[in-house]
C-alpha cells in the first residue's frame, strides 16, 4: 500500500542528502566506457544488414542526427551518473524531435511525445536528461550562441520543475485530463504573433490535418492497368511483389496477412471492428527514422468502402529497449506490447489503432511488432530551419509535456518535492547539458572516423 502523500514528500526531500540535486549535473566518462563503435556495432547485430548504410548515414549528417541515432549511448551514460528511485513511464528516447502535433480522436490538435520505440519504466532524470541534452546540441548545430542555449536549456529546465510542482497540487482525475491543445495555446499568444508568424501557425494547423491516410495514398501509390500499388523506391520503399520471387518472402508475406488477425486481438472489441471494414490491397516495407532503421517496418494499404476510403497502417518491428539492460526487463514479454502500453499511459490522445502483435515465422525466427496508422494528423517542427524565439519556446513547451507524462505515471508530488523551489535543478541540469553535448561531439567524430572504413 502507497505511503500517505505527506510521508512520500519528507521521504523525497530527505533524499536529497543520498543523491544531491547538483549531483544530477555531473558527467565525466569512465575510465572503462566502451567505445562509440562497441555499442553501436551490437546494436546493429539485430538490424537488416543491407539498411545499416543508410542509418549510418542518417546519422552522420550532424552531431544532432548522431545524438538522435545514439540513445543507446546515452542510456549506458546515464546508468553510470547518480540517480533517483522515483520511478514513472520513461519515454526513453526524449530529444525534442521526438515531440509534435496530433489530431486528438476528436481533431483537435494536441503537442506531445512522439516516439515511444524505447519506452521503461525507469527514473525521472532519465527522460529529462536526454531532453535537456539534446536541448544544447540542437541549438549548438543551428548556430545559436552559447548564452543562447544555455537560456533554453535553463527555462527547459526550469518549466519542468515548475510543470511537476503544478502537477503535484492538481488532482489525479485533472492531472490525467490535462493536455497541451494547441489551439488554445495559438490563442493564449496571438497577441505576442505578428501576421507572418499567424500566417505560419495556420499553415502547419493545415499541413497536419492533411496528413492522413488519403495523403499517404496519393504520395506512396500509383495505378497501373487500373490497379492501386505501391510504389517502388528501393532501398526505401520495397513492395512485396517484388520479394516474391524469393520463396522465404512469400512465407514472409503470408506471415504478415496473418498478422492482421493477431494485431486485432490487441484492439478493443469496437476497433476490431472497424479494422473489419477494411480490406488489404498491398504490402511493402518502409525505411523509417534514423535509430529505427534496419527494423522490420512495413506499411499496409487497406481499403474500406471503395478507393476512396483508405487505411495505411505502420507494422514496425520493436526490440527490446536500450534501458532493459540498466533499469530491468519490461513486465511484458512481447515487446510490440511494451511501446504499445507505454505510449497508452504517457500520451493524452494517442492512435485509435495502436496495436501490437508477436509473429513467430516458418524459417524459426520470432519477431515483436507494433501497429499504428502511418499518417495520422502529425506534424512536426523543422529544427534545422528553427529560430531561437522558436527554438526557446519550443525547448520548454517540450519540457512541460515531458513532466505531464511523468506526472501522469510517476509520484508527481515526490518528484516535485525533491526538485524543489529553487534553481539547483536548473543550474545542475546547465551543467550536464554542456559537458554531455562536448561528449557527443568527440562520440560522434569517433562515429564518422570509423564509419569512414565501413
Amino acid at each position: 500500500m502507497m505511503k500517505p502523500v505527506e510521508e512520500r514528500i519528507q521521504d523525497a526531500k530527505a533524499y536529497r542528502k543520498s543523491t544531491s540535486r547538483s549531483s544530477l549535473g555531473a558527467w565525466e566518462p569512465q575510465m572503462n566506457r566502451p567505445i562509440v563503435k562497441q555499442l553501436l556495432l551490437e546494436q546493429e547485430e539485430t538490424r537488416q544488414k543491407e539498411l545499416i548504410p543508410i542509418r549510418r548515414e542518417r546519422m552522420s549528417v550532424s552531431p544532432f542526427t548522431f545524438f538522435r541515432g545514439a540513445a543507446v549511448i546515452q542510456a549506458h551514460d546515464i546508468a553510470s551518473t547518480p540517480g533517483t528511485p522515483f520511478r514513472v513511464q520513461a519515454c526513453g528516447d526524449a530529444h525534442m524531435s521526438n515531440f509534435g502535433i496530433f489530431a486528438s480522436p476528436e481533431r483537435r490538435l494536441v503537442f506531445d511525445i512522439n516516439d515511444f520505440d524505447e519506452t521503461l519504466p525507469a527514473p525521472f532524470e532519465v527522460d529529462v536528461k536526454r531532453l535537456i541534452a539534446s536541448i544544447e546540441i540542437c541549438g549548438r548545430c543551428r548556430g545559436f550562441t552559447g548564452e543562447q542555449s544555455a537560456s533554453a536549456v535553463h527555462d527547459a529546465a526550469a518549466a519542468y520543475r515548475q510543470a511537476m510542482r503544478e502537477y503535484s497540487d492538481m488532482g489525479n482525475l485533472d492531472v490525467w485530463y490535462h493536455h497541451v491543445d494547441v489551439e488554445d495555446l495559438v490563442e493564449e499568444n496571438a497577441d505576442s504573433m505578428n501576421k507572418q508568424q499567424a500566417k505560419k501557425v495556420e499553415e502547419m494547423r493545415e499541413k497536419v490535418l492533411a496528413k492522413n491516410s488519403d495523403r499517404a495514398v496519393r504520395k506512396l501509390t500509383e495505378t497501373v492497368d487500373g490497379r492501386l500499388r505501391i510504389k517502388s523506391d528501393p532501398p526505401l520503399i520495397v513492395p512485396i511483389r517484388e520479394m516474391l520471387d524469393s520463396e522465404k518472402m512469400l512465407y514472409d508475406f503470408k506471415d504478415i496477412m496473418k498478422a492482421i488477425e493477431l494485431y486485432k486481438e490487441s484492439l478493443p472489441a469496437e476497433r476490431r471492428g472497424l479494422i473489419d471494414q477494411y480490406q488489404p490491397i498491398e504490402l511493402a516495407h518502409k525505411v523509417v527514422g534514423v535509430g529505427s532503421v534496419g527494423r522490420k517496418a512495413w506499411i499496409l494499404i487497406m481499403m474500406g468502402r471503395d478507393n476512396g476510403d483508405p487505411l495505411v497502417l505502420q507494422i514496425k518491428e520493436a526490440e527490446q529497449s536500450v534501458l532493459e539492460k540498466y533499469y530491468g526487463a519490461s513486465a511484458y514479454a512481447e515487446c510490440g506490447r511494451r511501446v504499445v502500453e507505454g505510449q497508452r499511459a504517457i500520451q493524452t490522445a494517442g492512435d485509435i489503432l495502436l496495436g501490437w502483435l508477436r509473429l513467430n515465422f516458418q524459417n524459426g525466427s520470432r519477431h515483436d511488432y507494433y501497429v499504428r496508422q502511418l499518417w495520422d494528423a502529425k506534424g512536426s517542427f523543422d529544427l534545422d530551419a528553427i529560430s531561437f524565439e522558436g527554438y526557446h519556446k519550443l525547448s520548454m513547451l517540450c519540457a512541460r509535456t515531458l513532466a505531464h507524462a511523468h506526472a501522469k505515471t510517476g509520484d508527481r508530488h515526490a518528484i516535485a518535492a525533491y526538485l524543489g523551489k529553487g534553481e539547483v535543478f536548473e543550474r545542475a541540469m546547465a551543467r550536464y547539458a554542456i559537458a554531455y553535448a562536448d561528449q557527443n561531439e568527440a562520440d560522434y567524430e569517433e562515429f564518422m572516423k570509423f564509419n569512414a572504413g565501413y
